[in-house]
């Protein structure tokens, strides 16, 4: 059993470069990618939370390094791209969580919020994808893994130009899909429920409206960042092989209520 699962869900050997990795979901999501044997660069801006992140898991026995960047900045995007392969080399995996979540009502929306919402959120995984998409095609192997939004498929609760990034980023999913499944480099998106992360503190602050968001799942809780563990290394891992283009909501019912 265990040689078995081993075969199905190690990431041994693998190189992941996980953005938004110092924080929430992406921080989970790339503790389970290193603890599955994945050697991790974490991409972000706050270099004090990026070095005490990957200080934890090298402490734990991982593989860890750290590249700050600010992602709304196409120069440092790229300049972070290069700087993610020196560690370890080019990556096998590639997970984009960094977002921003400015939703002002959209009559209030500024043409500088849209355009920083729309870099950091759809511009940033387009370029990461267009700088790693096609090595990984070229060996015959790869995973990019994209976090949306529920907003990516129904507007509510100012979405904005929010809900318009993350729609943006689930069809760029199928579009990387498009082009590089057939060479091995399965693209999926993960879309989350109401999961209290510092992106969302506002609503998280609020007793009353997460009670709310909860009472609309259908386990009757919203999530934690550790929910996102088990579809990181399922879908960063050989089990996922024959899925591709597709949208998995860990949202605990959320979206089908």
């Amino acid at each position: 059993m265990t040689d078995f699962l081993g075969e199905l869900f190690s990431l041994k050997g693998r190189v992941a470069v996980v953005t938004g990795g110092s924080s929430g979901i992406g921080q989970a999501m790339a503790s389970a990618i290193a603890r599955a044997g994945a050697r991790v660069v974490l991409a972000a801006r706050d270099k004090s939370r990026l070095a005490r992140v990957a200080g934890g898991l090298r402490e734990a026995g991982c593989a860890a390094e750290w590249v700050s960047a600010d992602l709304g900045d196409r120069s440092a995007v790229a300049g972070a791209a290069s700087a993610a392969c020196e560690p370890f080399g080019e990556p096998d995996i590639l997970v984009n969580c960094a977002g921003i979540n400015l939703r002002p009502p959209l009559g209030a929306l500024t043409v500088a919020e849209w355009d920083l919402t729309m870099a950091v959120n759809l511009t940033a995984p387009f370029l990461l994808g267009q700088r790693f998409g096609p090595p990984m095609a070229a060996r015959g192997w790869g995973r990019i893994i994209n976090v949306t939004s529920q907003q990516a498929a129904r507007a509510f609760a100012n979405s904005g130009g929010y809900g318009a990034s993350k729609g943006g980023l689930a069809a760029l999913t199928r579009s990387q899909s498009e082009a590089w499944a057939g060479s091995g480099v399965c693209c999926n998106s993960v879309c989350p429920g109401f999961v209290p992360t510092r992106l969302n503190a506002r609503v998280a602050s609020d007793p009353a409206l997460s009670a709310a968001l909860a009472a609309r799942t259908m386990v009757g809780r919203n999530g934690v960042p550790s929910d996102f563990a088990g579809v990181a290394v399922f879908l960063a891992s050989a089990a996922s092989g024959y899925i591709t283009g597709q949208t998995l909501y860990v949202d605990g019912g959320f979206s089908v209520t």
